[in-house]
């Protein structure tokens, strides 16, 4: 039970660590052109994040992957500029007919922010030869945590937009333009050539 409540932890954490904050931004992007009545489309997305995450774990942690940390570490904010650029040239349109392009982006951004943290779950889980449940505990307390995030963007989306009467398209245009900035910085902060 120890071993289930640390790796949860530790996912839970990796996502809400607020100085490791790339994760959020890109859970704002990939959210906020969804209305709360939506949740249950947003809650597939970070699903599929957190498969994709989970696979580049596991293919690491199993030592068949393995990418150099510093082009990974350019390619995370680079995601979540895409994400935030998609959402700015479409936000007339909001989330119609976006699914399968948020799907997408979900899946396989995930696969490259699995990679972010793959060398740190490598050291975790050090030489055990079971690696699976390990895994699966750590995406488990992932999960829950964008879950969190998530409902939480959703719910701050509706209040804005009702109470402040900020129409969606602007909502959106305003939290991705923000993200856009953060995500912009930070690939100028980690250019690896």
């Amino acid at each position: 039970m120890n071993d289930f409540i640390f790796y949860f932890k530790t996912g839970l954490f990796h996502v809400l660590d607020f100085k490791a904050y790339d994760h959020i931004l890109f859970l704002i992007v990939l959210a906020v052109v969804y209305q709360f009545k939506q949740w249950t489309k947003v809650l597939w997305l970070i699903t599929l994040f957190t498969i994709g995450h989970s696979i580049t774990l596991a293919l690491s942690a199993y030592g068949i992957l393995n990418v150099r940390a510093d082009l990974i570490e350019f390619l995370i904010p680079l995601t979540i500029f895409i994400t935030g650029l998609m959402n700015v040239l479409t936000a007339k349109k909001a989330s119609v007919g976006k699914e399968n392009q948020n799907l997408f982006f979900a899946l396989f951004f995930g696969l490259i922010h699995g990679l972010g943290f793959s060398n740190y779950f490598k050291i975790m889980i050090g030489k055990t030869s079971d690696k699976f449940l390990p895994l699966l505990e750590f995406a488990l307390g992932v999960e829950v945590a964008q879950i969190i995030i998530v409902l939480g963007i959703l719910l701050i989306g509706a209040l804005v937009q009702s109470i402040f009467s900020v129409n969606r398209r602007d909502w959106i245009l305003i939290m991705s333009s923000i993200v856009i900035g953060f995500a912009l910085q930070m690939m100028f902060d980690r250019v690896f050539w």
